[in-house]
């Protein structure tokens, strides 16, 4: 509201005696600041009489007996007398009072009762200002007293567009120094931080003789650490622990799980964990008081070397609270502070199930051995994949290294060699007849009897376990509905000789000078595989992924349309995994074909093709230590013989240990009875030139079990959903201030249901927050019910609560704001007031 100036009095003077009905209205200015201006009011409908001390009879007979018609505005230089004193006071009852001081307009115009005008007139310097005053009517109350006029002051200078104490602090510790406080010194101009520091004893339990900031947030920070371990605090930190956690905990939740606010909050835990010297308290703490505490970052380094030493002892039976190492690292993952520690407890967890691998035994024969690879073997590829792959995300690394030669030791001694053993050993026995699909039938099986356009995209060295990663992003896609098939490639498991296989063909040959063979053509280029293609599908080509990776949309289009067949050549695992000098990165290459593969089916469905098939020449063998000479055989006559890293094809077998044959007739079904010789673990033969950590060629399941994955997509996708959560627990009535409630994630995720974060916490009637927020991210893919029901854990504001009044449990999804639950409970806390007992 702007200053008041004359005109404007008097427009609301003439306003007060519009009508036929006589009118008499007394003006106290009791600061006689009008006095001077009151001869110049010209009113339109009116006439002034001036009151003195001492004519309050006569004025009384005038208005009574002399004019009794007339409007009259009564002016009064001095305030209004007391009752007894007042003579006038029964005229005044059937008349108007009419006020001009700030405070009074403010309260005649805003509806606050006439009691808390002397707060209005003890902050009157505040209403200075015509912007502050208009930012103080924008905010709308509807009901006030003498705290709501003070937190509402506040709010305007704290610039908040609610009403809400909460909402002052959290501006005021986040938004400025701690130190020099601009708003703090905007609270000393006008008069307003000892309600300040009042209120925040009365919402936080926060008291002290001389009130800091910073001490303040000690207190939030330290409360809040002392209601999620079950340890006792040092005296230096209790000093510090408030009575009101419930509003402290829902308070800093609030501020934490902020995307506008998490940096700061962040900014204030390291604050307090370096002032209050929190290494030193935590190390004194047993581990399991820290696994549930999340507002310090340096709590996951001691959860961290907890779990490292755990698995350098292989302790897989370690539990922390309850939690196996796996559930611990995904707990931790999920809490405030997990994506910056998201690698290194994927290191640990993936570490964890590589460890348990010291315990694998491989099946006998050929068949139970490929089928149960399939079914759950390959995991163990896939986890020593993964953590390599969050080993080289990690800057230092160093921490992890003693654990990293456990795990190296694991996979190749206890894992890889003796399942690459056991199945060669089959694999040789059979003549690699091993029962699954050939790649020389993939064309035949998977392409020829398509009803409509096949894009077929061969990802160099895409191994199986990849492919799994791959069909598992894929059915994430509400586009895509797709299948996936292992396929046993040929041997050697060597880039051309797999390419051609993948090529419609009558007969696949190796030549004398061992040149791979379609049909009797050499084929070793994309023009001669397109030459190849073409002679069984005239309306067919070949082309390189890499060339058609940037095309617009409106380019793919010209390529596909009128086609039946197109082969896409990919080339990023094998193309990095090969060189020596990028050997070492071959997983994070895997990673990025996944997402290329990906990316590429999405696009080319825009381009109107809605068939795929994913397939690969080959896999590979990765391991991250260098090979030992002892691991490198050597001594074989390489005349007239085709050597590679992991085979030898001669006329005759290589004489050593360790080593496999198989005619390559047997491979081929022809005469040939040249002999491929490969080692039957996971050594080399000693070749000169490449790597020696990324290699292929050999006949173990990592090199030649291949994924056959067949895509349907569709641009008029059936719409998903997102996996909804309902409560279990039969709660009507809530009694202690901290309460566990089940709940259960009604759906597993699957490639239709969508995983969803939910917000879930406890409301009034009228939209308070009364308790802390829980963050649930519904992610469960377990079929079984029963393990998707899930426990959180409510704490609520020390504060009286009404039990004829209506609260409400609620739940919101976090990417919408769509409320998914409202539950009604009734809150019956026995002296949850300011004594903070929890009865």
């Amino acid at each position: 509201m702007a200053e008041l100036n004359l005109k404007q009095i008097t427009d609301k003077l003439n306003n007060e005696f519009t009508g036929d009905v006589r009118k008499l209205v007394f003006w106290y200015d009791a600061g006689a600041e009008f006095v001077s201006d009151i001869d110049t009011i010209e009113l339109e409908n009116a006439k002034v009489l001036k009151l003195e001390r001492d004519n309050q009879f006569y004025i009384k007979y005038y208005l009574e007996r002399e004019d009794n018609k007339t409007n009259f505005l009564i002016y009064a230089p001095f305030p209004k007398p007391a009752l007894r004193d007042n003579h006038l006071a029964d005229t005044i009852r059937y008349s108007k009072e009419f006020f001009a001081d700030r405070a009074s307009l403010l309260a005649v115009d805003l509806g606050i009762d006439e009691k808390y005008k002397p707060v209005l007139q003890h902050y009157i310097k505040f209403f200075g200002a015509k912007d502050r005053t208009q930012k103080f009517y924008e905010l709308e109350i509807e009901n006030f007293n003498k705290s709501v006029i003070e937190t509402a002051l506040m709010s305007v200078i704290c610039k908040t567009k609610i009403v809400s104490f909460e909402e002052i602090v959290r501006t005021v510790i986040t938004d400025s120094d701690l130190e020099e406080n601009k708003f703090l010194a905007e609270f000393e101009k006008y008069d307003l931080i000892k309600p300040f520091w009042k209120m925040c004893e009365e919402t936080f339990g926060y008291t002290d003789i001389s009130p800091s900031l910073a001490k303040f947030i000690y207190t939030l920070f330290v409360t809040y650490t002392s209601k999620s371990i079950h340890s006792e605090l040092p005296q230096a930190w209790k000093n510090y622990c408030s009575y009101k956690s419930g509003n402290i905990i829902a308070f800093l939740d609030s501020l934490m799980n902020s995307l506008i606010f998490k940096d700061s909050f962040d900014g204030l835990s390291d604050l307090v964990h370096a002032t209050l010297n929190g290494d030193a308290v935590f190390e004194k703490l047993n581990v399991s008081d820290l696994a549930e505490l999340e507002i310090f970052r340096k709590v996951d380094i001691f959860l961290l070397k907890w779990l490292i030493e755990r698995l350098e002892n292989e302790d897989t039976d370690a539990k922390l609270n309850g939690c196996t190492i796996p559930e611990l690292c995904k707990m931790r993952r999920k809490m405030h502070f997990g994506p910056l520690y998201y690698s290194h407890y994927y290191i640990l967890e993936n570490a964890y199930y590589l460890i348990m691998a010291a315990r694998f035994e491989p099946q006998k024969s050929v068949a139970d051995i490929w089928k149960s690879y399939i079914a759950r073997d390959h995991m163990v590829d896939q986890k020593y994949r993964y953590f390599y792959y969050h080993f080289d995300q990690v800057t230092n690394n160093a921490p992890y290294e003693n654990l990293r030669d456990l795990v190296e030791n694991i996979y190749t001694n206890r894992y890889l060699d003796p399942l690459s053993v056991a199945w060669n050993r089959a694999y040789t026995e059979c003549k690699g007849n091993t029962g699954l699909i050939k790649q020389q039938e993939f064309y035949n099986k998977f392409v020829k009897h398509a009803k409509e356009r096949v894009v077929v995209i061969i990802s160099d060295a895409l191994r199986f376990e990849v492919g799994q990663t791959l069909l598992k992003k894929l059915m994430s896609d509400e586009k895509c509905t797709a299948t996936m098939n292992a396929m046993q490639s040929v041997l050697p498991s060597y880039t051309r000789f797999g390419m051609s296989a993948l090529l419609p063909h009558k007969a696949l040959s190796m030549s004398e000078d061992y040149r791979v063979l379609v049909d009797g053509k050499v084929c070793d280029d994309l023009k001669s595989r397109e030459q190849v293609l073409q002679s069984f599908v005239p309306n067919s080509r070949t082309v390189q992924f890499d060339d058609i990776k940037t095309m617009k949309i409106a380019d793919l289009k010209e390529i596909f349309t009128g086609q039946e067949v197109v082969y896409v050549y990919h080339n990023q695992v094998d193309a990095r995994g090969d060189k020596l000098n990028t050997e070492n990165e071959v997983f994070t290459a895997c990673e990025e074909a996944v997402e290329e593969i990906h990316t590429m089916i999405k696009r080319l469905t825009s381009a109107n093709n809605t068939r795929f098939i994913v397939t690969a020449d080959h896999g590979f063998i990765y391991k991250r230590d260098k090979l030992a000479e002892s691991d490198k055989i050597g001594g074989f006559d390489k005349t007239n013989a085709f050597v590679g890293r992991r085979y030898v094809i001669a006329g005759e077998g290589v004489s050593a240990e360790g080593i496999g044959m198989v005619e390559l007739g047997d491979i081929l079904s022809n005469d040939d009875e040249r002999i491929i010789s490969v080692p039957i673990g996971s050594d080399v033969f000693k070749v000169s030139g490449g790597g020696q950590n990324f290699v292929h060629g050999g006949s173990t399941l990592q090199e030649i079990l291949i994924p056959v994955i067949e895509v349907k997509t569709n641009k008029y996708y059936t719409e998903t959903k997102a996996v909804s959560i309902a409560l279990v627990s039969l709660v009507h009535k809530i009694t202690n201030l901290t309460t566990n409630l089940d709940f259960i994630q009604t759906d597993a995720v699957t490639d239709v249901n969508k995983e969803t974060t939910y917000k879930v916490y406890f409301i009034t009637d009228d939209k308070e927050k009364i308790s802390n927020d829980n963050i649930y991210v519904a992610d469960k893919k377990d079929e079984d019910a029963s393990k998707r029901v899930f426990r959180l854990k409510f704490t609520f504001k020390n504060k009286k609560y009404d039990k004829n009044r209506k609260y409400y449990l609620v739940a919101y999804d976090e990417k919408n704001a769509l409320e998914v639950i409202r539950h009604e409970v009734q809150m019956d806390l026995a002296f949850a007031d300011d004594f903070g007992f929890n009865l």
